[in-house]
């Protein structure tokens, strides 16, 4: 206790005898460390990033606002027109698809691939880049199952393409409008395809947007894909087509069960192979097709947005979300 005692008293003396704090050694008091200059900027706590709540309302047929796609017909086909694959107007049509897109809440990326020359529908065209719009809402987990809806953006050179398919596009962006902020039973994944119109005479002369974008999934994305829609000429006729590669499957039950639940008509139309589903089927990837009904106005200058139905728009969007529900 002494000794204690001792060393106590001698702390005076030696702070007086040192005006530097030596290593170890107790700091100066808080008052006697100068404030910093009042414009010192500080560096505020990061802010812990508040996850996206998963919205509670499921998704509904009655969510669609026909009037979006509407609107793309009028636009695609009425004020940009022709757009192959690998045109200016293509990337004209591109960029206002993702701008909807993205208004409508969902986050846009962009793969490009190329595509060759050819002869698309009589007329020849260039080689170029094209590419494909592919939109989620942030859900997809590597590993999970998911769905996937698709529409082919470009046309053949000579036509307008309002069924042919501003159509499709027409009635992906209103299912997009419609499943936005509503709960769907898988994460879902849609993709505008670039270059879909033949540039050739054999199945493997077109579809070079869905084919790249197959070619890009991973394994680990193919084993957790349930699904995959083609929209395709949706918008003419009284009832919608239901295509399979083959003969009806289970994702065929699947979609005209969903009609059926939205209340619109299908009709099967077996071994179509004609549009983006196929990309998926051929290389083992379950895919369907909704659409092909025929029309005057295929393939030609006649292909305007008055050829295409309101009502078909509306039950091409209905099912799909019924699907996706």
């Amino acid at each position: 206790m002494r000794r204690l005692l001792g060393a106590m008293a001698l702390l005076p003396a030696l702070a007086a005898c040192s005006s530097t704090t030596e290593p170890g050694a107790t700091p100066p008091a808080a008052s006697s460390i100068p404030a910093p200059p009042a414009d010192t900027p500080t560096t505020p706590p990061a802010a812990t990033p508040t996850p996206t709540p998963t919205p509670e309302r499921r998704a509904s047929p009655d969510d669609v606002d026909v009037s979006v796609a509407t609107r793309a017909v009028r636009h695609l086909a009425g004020v940009i027109g022709p757009r192959p694959g690998t045109s200016p107007a293509y990337v004209e049509a591109a960029d206002w698809v993702q701008d909807r897109l993205e208004a409508s809440g969902w986050q846009v990326t962009r793969q490009r691939f190329p595509t060759p020359a050819g002869v698309s529908w009589g007329v020849p065209v260039k080689a170029g880049p094209s590419v494909n719009l592919v939109a989620t809402r942030g859900d997809v987990a590597p590993g999970k199952p998911w769905l996937a809806v698709g529409a082919h953006l470009d046309t053949v050179p000579q036509a307008p393409g309002a069924e042919d398919n501003a159509s499709g596009v027409g009635a992906l962006l209103a299912t997009a409008d419609a499943i936005a902020e509503t709960r769907t039973r898988l994460p879902v994944v849609l993709i505008a395809f670039g270059s879909e119109e033949p540039r050739g005479p054999t199945d493997d002369d077109h579809h070079y947007g869905s084919r790249a974008y197959v070619a890009s999934l991973t394994p680990t994305e193919r084993r957790g894909l349930r699904g995959m829609v083609s929209l395709d000429r949706v918008g003419v006729g009284d009832v919608m087509p239901v295509g399979t590669p083959a003969e009806p499957n289970a994702l065929t039950d699947e979609i005209t069960a969903a009609a059926r639940r939205a209340d619109e008509a299908t009709v099967l139309d077996p071994f179509q192979r004609s549009s983006d589903h196929w990309s998926f089927v051929r290389d083992g990837l379950p895919g369907a097709r909704l659409g092909s009904t025929p029309y005057a106005g295929y393939h030609s200058e006649a292909d305007t947005p008055d050829v295409v139905r309101r009502s078909q728009l509306a039950a091409a969007a209905r099912i799909v979300v019924s699907w996706l529900r």
